[in-house]
């Protein structure tokens, strides 16, 4: 049975999902580096392979949008695993995000 709160949190997922789509994609090919945190201006210093590194970025915020799309058909089936995945996803998920950039900046 399709509940309300189902499409709810189907579309907010969606609408999470958007950004990071729309960053993986356009980002891919940008002259300057795909930041992590918004305004930082210091990773013209530390990227050496520009190229390389948007690649790398866009793909992991590509998987990120993935994961948004993913819970959100979660909540769209079972509403209490779609939030128990939003919060695994906005906590340990965005560690895991941020550690992977760290990593792509250090290569």
């Amino acid at each position: 049975m399709i509940s309300g709160a189902g499409i709810v949190g189907l579309l907010s997922c969606l609408l999470c999902a958007v950004p990071f789509f729309i960053i993986g994609i356009f980002g891919k090919e940008s002259s300057t580096p795909i930041s992590f945190w918004s305004g930082d201006q210091t990773l013209k210093d530390k990227v050496t392979d520009l190229k390389t590194y948007n690649a790398r970025m866009a793909k992991l915020y590509q998987k990120a949008g993935t994961a948004f799309c993913i819970n959100g058909l979660c909540c769209f089936i079972f509403i209490p695993l779609g939030i128990l995945g939003l919060v695994f996803l906005c906590t340990v998920g965005f560690y895991l995000f941020y550690r992977s950039y760290k990593q792509i900046l250090e290569a």
